[in-house]
């Protein structure tokens, strides 16, 4: 009986030393694009008010589990029965964040702050409600942009697992490994993520309390201060980052996935840049037929 404990936690051991060869892989590869994921998600997270900002974050954490376990399934469905609907998935999920990051630098360049009394006009509708339905549509937003990310996040980590277990002399059947691998790189992805999200949508609470602690005096009260003042420029930052990295990210997905794109990408210019001009007119052309599709179905309603 003994024995029969021992060679099951041997073989257990003995597993997750391939896990952690292919987890390392699949972690190196994927780094882009959670760095990526983090600038998104810590720009989609802030614009709340401070007593809100940590369960928003939680709620969309949780959503990003959710979709975790909604995602790594499907994928090992799907590759299991028609591994080429992966890119297709890929290309819908890239043309969306390309539309995102568009829809960002049109509000942007267009459409201007509110001033004088049409602020006061809008503040007199629903001023109770709008709070809560404007974090609401945010969450959903956030929650659908990390089902986007978290779809590439998993087929790059099982692309990498692939690779990893190519180079191992494993005896464990290699869907046993690709499993264990994409769920570790996942549950990591997730709350290493978010937990940074944390820490810089807190960073002014932090500051505070260091000013309290030091009463005002002295190095922790100046450290205080610069992450009070620090924290606005931080999100601005990250505002721009997290609207480049839709796009850096969309144009990736092209690049990598449809093989006309890839052939015919001028080697003169950076990769990144490429793809970021991809990503801006794949965005471009998905408002373009938005805006058209919304004009004929508002002719339609008022007809």
């Amino acid at each position: 009986m003994a024995s029969g404990i021992f060679a099951i936690l041997d073989d257990i051991a003995a597993l997750m030393d391939d896990v952690a060869v292919t987890s390392k892989i699949a972690t190196q590869k994927t780094a882009g694009i959670l760095g990526d994921d983090l600038a998104v998600n810590a720009e989609k997270a802030t614009g709340f008010l401070s007593s809100r900002e940590l369960p928003v974050l939680m709620k969309i954490m949780k959503g990003s589990f959710i979709n975790k376990l909604i995602i790594v399934p499907f994928v090992f469905l799907l590759e299991w029965l028609y591994s080429p609907a992966i890119t297709i998935v890929l290309i819908f999920g890239g043309f969306y964040l390309a539309y995102e990051g568009v829809e960002k630098i049109i509000e942007f360049l267009f459409h201007r702050p509110k001033k004088g009394h049409e602020v006061i006009k809008e503040k007199e509708v629903n001023v109770s409600e709008k709070p809560e339905v404007a974090e609401k549509e945010k969450v959903k937003s956030a929650i659908i942009t990390d089902f986007i990310l978290s779809v590439e996040i998993v087929i790059i980590a099982l692309a990498a697992a692939k690779t990893g277990y190519a180079t191992l002399k494993s005896e464990y059947d290699p869907f046993l490994v690709e499993i264990v691998t994409v769920s570790i790189v996942s549950i990591i992805a997730t709350i290493g993520v978010y937990g940074i999200v944390a820490l810089i949508v807190r960073m002014d609470d932090a500051g505070f309390k260091l000013i309290k602690a030091s009463n005002d005096k002295g190095f922790l009260s100046k450290l205080g201060h610069f992450l009070v003042k620090a924290l606005p420029s931080v999100i601005k930052i990250l505002s721009v980052v997290g609207t480049i990295a839709l796009l850096l990210v969309s144009g990736g997905i092209f690049v990598h996935n449809i093989a006309y794109i890839h052939h015919h990408l001028p080697t003169t210019i950076p990769s990144f840049i490429s793809e970021a001009l991809i990503g801006l007119i794949a965005g471009l052309l998905v408002v373009l037929i938005v805006t058209i599709f919304k004009k004929l179905f508002g002719k339609k309603q008022t007809a």
